[in-house]
């Protein structure tokens, strides 16, 4: 029991470590941004500064407004996911205040505010707090609504197969800085989790994530810019995957894996105390 203490311990600090060595050691090439990306379709009305925000808006208000839905209660729930929030979203934001000063992506200033802290616009910080005050949102009504769990049979595969999956793409795109973070620190959370989490509500994250890829294909869509005449998050090329769902690079479908999977799993901790 003390070993497997000290190793609970141990993976997180050598991910940390492999990050903050694998940043010291990746150059990026800067003022390397890709502008030309593919697109589903264009929507005039996102043609202005404030295109980022509308996004909040569409993100937050409905959900808030069916947070006091009689049956799911979301509302209640509030107490348990906003100190989930919160620490999750410091780190995201952290790592991407560096990502933007190395020159691995950069915001488009036509579709923005101009309000900045840390370099970073206002409405990417609220990009920390909306999209998983959402998306846990979504959970809560599957697992209210969809009362038989759907994955519980292939969680065990499902899991031990992305942790392969992750890290074996982490370590082939070695040198894509965005690539080689998300994956690999994505496949460690799956590894910590699977060896020292309560398994009972993964397969149940699995599937929520799933439904989730409906208003991510148009939130992202719109940051990326497959619906407005140039993205409002431009990717430096040499550092991301290089395939692109539509307009949305593969590595941000991981990206939100880990942000909302580490974000549930607070949420799930909290509540059960």
């Amino acid at each position: 029991m003390k070993k497997q203490g000290w190793f609970q311990f141990l993976l997180p600090i050598t991910g940390l470590l492999f990050l903050a060595f694998h940043w010291s050691i990746d150059s990026v090439k800067t003022n390397n941004l890709l502008l030309d990306v593919p697109k589903v379709s264009h929507l005039p009305w996102l043609e202005t500064p404030y295109a980022y925000f509308y996004l909040h808006l569409f993100t937050f208000i409905p959900v808030f407004l069916l947070s006091f839905d009689k049956n799911v209660h979301y509302y209640r729930k509030w107490k348990y996911l906003i100190p989930a929030i919160f620490p999750v979203a410091l780190f995201f934001i952290l790592w991407d205040v560096y990502f933007t000063n190395r020159g691995v992506w950069d915001f488009n200033h036509n579709y923005l505010s101009g309000i900045y802290s840390l370099k970073l616009p206002i409405e990417e910080w609220l990009f920390f707090f909306t999209v998983p005050f959402a998306c846990v949102f979504v959970y809560e009504c599957l697992n209210f609504y969809v009362k038989k769990d759907l994955l519980a049979g292939l969680s065990s595969w499902l899991t031990k197969g992305l942790i392969v999956l992750f890290f074996g793409i982490g370590i082939w795109k070695f040198w894509h800085m965005y690539t080689a973070t998300t994956f690999i620190l994505t496949g460690g959370f799956l590894l910590y989790h699977y060896l020292f989490e309560d398994g009972s509500y993964r397969s149940r994250f699995y599937f929520a994530y799933l439904v989730v890829w409906i208003p991510f294909f148009l939130v992202n869509g719109v940051l990326t810019g497959g619906y407005t005449n140039e993205p409002i998050v431009i990717y430096n090329p040499e550092e991301y995957f290089g395939l692109r769902i539509t307009s949305i690079p593969i590595d941000d479908a991981v990206y939100n894996f880990l942000m909302l999977f580490w974000i549930i799993t607070l949420f799930e901790k909290l509540r059960k105390r």
